[in-house]
């Protein structure tokens, strides 16, 4: 999930300095400046009890700015005007990339009682925002001028997005209907923050506790180990313990021999947000869904996906409908062919019985040992975290000339949290890197990417961004080193995409930053075209113990597996995007069960039994736990189209051309949100993307 925005401080931009030391308070580092290097927040310093007086009195400040903007008797310009709002609100956006941040990587009851405390207070200030009709008439009227004014291509990016923000939020509704906006508005936030620690507390909680070593059977040693740390953890001592997160249950999926088990443990993930009791997600998700239609035809729209796609490249709900169906097909054969595969194994070994969704994880890695002689015991000693780190950066070095340097003088918020500054060729300083890359129990499930400083340019201030890659990855043991499994190494690529893209942006504004949700995971998608490469594995494959290079024997058993399994991986992604859409389409949900919705949603398109959606509805964070991705799941495999083209471009001038390096960053990365996504695309690859890249990646031509 990967590019994570906080919705509720989308809009909270920069406050001037004056303002600032107004409100200084020795006390609280929310309110002096940051004397770390590079003004990084001095997480050593912070405290729980900072957090409320910074937000109020932050949501003090960027109230009493707006109404300066708004009683200024000048004729409404841009400057005084939208980049006046842009300026607006330091301390609160200052506050709130931390709070945010860290109540989704290490959070707990603590954080979670000043998120119900504060959200309903930020929601309140963006209604009030932008429903304030003198406001918006000051928008109005520096838009209607728009072609005069001699703007900026990114100035009227940054008009146009203030501009449909008012409209799309309500402003031309009468007052009752803005004052039931407003409460929507307000429900909506709080369900979402409910769903999503809900779903966090049922991830991290205990799921399967064994006692009887025989009942490890088949298990790695490294996931023994682990599981008997976690037992450990949570006062088991002599047992081994798994969880819902992806690092516990998926090892136990591939290699336990013990079917009872895994089909225990697999349906507790199913499950999730799905057991009847007070983390239950149903009820939320039938609330949200209502709002969320009521809130769209208080504006004008017929559906939510109608709403949600109007902002984003494809438009129209019945493209993205069409553009998964075209995929659907040829997943579903592959699919099927695949589980054809497994199921002439269980039976030679004499199975009674039909391949279920918790053998399928099981089955694969034999079907992958019997097709390619490969399995993820032979690959993961040579996928050490650190290495697979380095080879990101090396890639990144060798594409756009940066330097990554690790900086052991800049406060962390945990032991296991790494920061580097990145720089250019020239020593030129970029921005600084944050690695947090393993579970623990405040941590949601999942990869993202997100900022504890925005990049920006206003005034003549060019302020570096600080930025993040979370992740829950495979945890270092007490005798081994972090070891990735291929999948791992694809998300730590991805996500190191992602912080490329808000490393390298150059804006003047914050709000020339938005990015829609089908075009923002190109610069992700993009980087695991290099990490599966062997040329690049080369770089960064290394046992950990001999420190010999991968050998290329085993690169080529990779390189022959490459479309091994993709039925899977693309179906089980389908049927969430199509679960989100159909969720999205709805015009009533009056009388609606949420478990026969799913289950006539998936039964409809033909979603064979022993494959499961890749998220359930009570546990679909990127849908209900905000609504970034809302209508917009699809987005993955959009961008996918997107990826796949831009790669051939480097495949077909060199894997690290300099010049389509250069015209990459510039055009995109530098600049995504600042433009229209398909003039950007077309700028870097001289015509639109074409399809057939992404169907030959997939392996379904």
């Amino acid at each position: 999930m990967k590019y994570f925005i906080c919705s509720l401080i989308l809009f909270i931009g920069i406050m001037s300095a004056d303002i600032q030391s107004q409100t200084a308070n020795n006390d609280n580092p929310f309110f002096t400046e940051y004397t770390t290097p590079f003004q990084t927040p001095p997480f050593d310093k912070i405290k729980i009890e900072h957090y409320l007086p910074a937000f109020e009195e932050g949501i003090k400040i960027k109230r009493a700015e707006v109404e300066a903007i708004i009683n200024n008797p000048d004729k409404p310009t841009f400057e005084n005007t939208i980049a006046a709002i842009e300026k607006s609100g330091k301390l609160l956006r200052k506050v709130s990339s931390v709070f945010f941040n860290l109540s989704g990587s290490d959070g707990n009851d603590e954080t979670q009682k000043i998120a119900e405390t504060i959200t309903p207070e930020l929601s309140k200030l963006n209604n009030d925002i932008f429903l304030n009709e003198k406001l918006y008439q000051r928008v109005k009227a520096i838009n209607d001028e728009k072609d005069n004014l001699n703007l900026t291509a990114e100035q009227l990016k940054v008009l146009d997005n203030y501009y449909s923000d008012f409209v799309r939020n309500g402003i031309g509704l009468d007052d009752v209907k803005k004052a039931r906006l407003k409460e929507i508005n307000q429900e909506i936030s709080m369900l979402s923050l409910k769903f999503g620690d809900n779903l966090r507390k049922e991830t991290n909680a205990i799921a399967l506790v064994i006692d009887n070593k025989d009942d490890l059977i088949g298990l790695p040693d490294v996931a023994i180990q682990s599981a008997s740390e976690l037992a450990e953890h949570n006062g088991l001592k002599g047992k081994w313990a798994f969880n819902l997160q992806r690092t516990s249950f998926t090892p136990f999926l591939q290699y336990s021999e013990k079917r009872n088990l895994r089909e225990k443990l697999y349906k507790a993930y199913l499950m999730r947000g799905n057991n009847n009791n007070e983390f239950d997600n149903k009820e939320i998700i039938k609330k949200m869904i209502a709002l969320r239609i009521e809130k769209v035809n208080l504006l004008g729209y017929k559906t939510f996906a109608d709403f949600k796609l109007e902002k984003n490249m494809a438009k129209d709900p019945e493209i993205v409908n069409k553009f998964l169906a075209d995929l659907w097909a040829p997943a579903l054969k592959k699919s099927k062919e695949e589980s054809a595969d497994m199921q002439k194994i269980i039976d030679a070994e004499g199975g009674n019985f039909k391949l279920a969704g918790w053998d399928w994880w099981y089955y694969a890695e034999k079907v992958k040992k019997d097709k390619y002689a490969l399995d993820e015991e032979m690959l993961c000693p040579y996928f050490k975290m650190e290495n697979v780190r380095q080879g990101a950066f090396d890639v990144a070095n060798k594409l756009y000339g940066i330097q990554i340097i690790k900086r052991d003088d800049i406060p962390v918020y945990e032991p296991d949290v790494d920061v580097f500054e990145v720089k250019e060729a020239d020593g030129t300083h970029i921005g600084i890197f944050y690695t947090d890359y393993y579970p623990r129990s405040g941590k949601r499930a999942g990869a993202w990417m997100s900022g504890f400083r925005g990049q920006s340019n206003m005034d003549g201030e060019f302020i570096t961004p600080l930025v993040v890659n979370v992740g829950n990855f495979s945890k270092p043991t007490k005798d081994k080193p972090a070891l990735l499994s291929f999948d791992e190494v694809n998300t730590l690529f991805h996500e190191f995409g992602h912080a490329l893209n808000g490393l390298f942006t150059k804006s003047t504004y914050p709000g020339a930053q938005r990015s829609s949700v089908d075009f923002v995971e190109l610069p992700s998608q993009i980087m695991e075209n290099w990490a599966s490469h062997p040329e690049v594995i080369k770089m960064y494959a290394k046992h950990y113990q001999t420190g010999e290079t991968i050998p290329d024997e085993l690169i080529q058993k990779i390189v022959n597996s490459q479309y091994f399994n993709k039925g899977f991986e693309t179906l089980e992604y389908l049927a969430a995007a199509i679960l989100d859409m159909d969720w999205h389409m709805l015009t009533d949900v009056k009388d609606i069960d949420v478990e026969k919705f799913e289950e006539k949603c998936l039964n409809e398109i033909g979603l064979i039994p022993e494959i499961a959606s890749r998220y359930q509805s009570t546990n679909f964070n990127h849908i209900f736990g905000g609504d970034g991705y809302s209508a917009g799941y699809y987005g993955y495999k959009w961008s996918g189209v997107l990826d796949s083209d831009a790669f051939s471009a480097f495949l077909e001038h060199g894997l690290y051309d300099h010049a389509t390096a250069e015209s990459f960053r510039r055009n995109i990365l530098e600049k995504s949100g600042s433009d229209d996504p398909m003039v950007l695309y077309i700028k870097f690859r001289g015509r639109e993307p074409k399809p057939d890249a992404l169907i030959h990646k997939l392996g379904f031509n």
